[in-house]
């Protein structure tokens, strides 16, 4: 009772047909259980897959394809504060009757932008890590001298 798993994606297509079957056996491990279930002649089989190198690969480069996006969220999210910022110091010399609150606005404005710079920083950090998990995934080690 060995189940397939299939992986229906968009825009990666992996297919493991074209893998020559003994390199398919060395990926990837399977436990398989036989239990008496009681009352008659019933017999369960449990499968369990183990995930392959290939999989942690993928999970990993996943990973750093969804911090990638984040980081450019966050980048265009610094972007549009900081514009906005520099609009309402603009409108704060433009508008005298009501400056004080387009410089409350400009000084909010900044404090978003640097934020959002912040977390596009995070995110770029967090890319680069799952980036090296990828590549220990995939059996390329890279040793760092400093």
């Amino acid at each position: 009772m060995a189940e397939e798993k299939h992986h229906h994606h968009f825009f990666h297509h992996h297919k493991e047909e074209e893998q020559p079957a003994e390199e398919q056996l060395t990926e990837e491990a399977v436990y398989s259980e036989t239990a008496y279930s009681g009352g008659g002649d019933a017999y369960a089989e449990t499968v369990v897959v183990a995930e392959s190198a290939s999989d942690d690969y993928e999970k990993y480069k996943e990973e750093e394809k969804q911090h990638k996006h984040k980081e450019h969220l966050g980048k265009m999210g610094a972007v549009a504060a900081g514009a906005f910022a520099l609009y309402e110091k603009h409108e704060a010399k433009k508008d005298e009757e009501h400056g004080h609150r387009h410089k409350i606005e400009e000084e909010i404005a900044a404090a978003v932008a640097v934020g959002s710079g912040g977390y596009a920083f995070h995110e770029h950090h967090e890319k680069k890590e799952a980036k090296e998990e990828a590549e220990e995934a995939s059996g390329k080690h890279h040793h760092h001298l400093f």
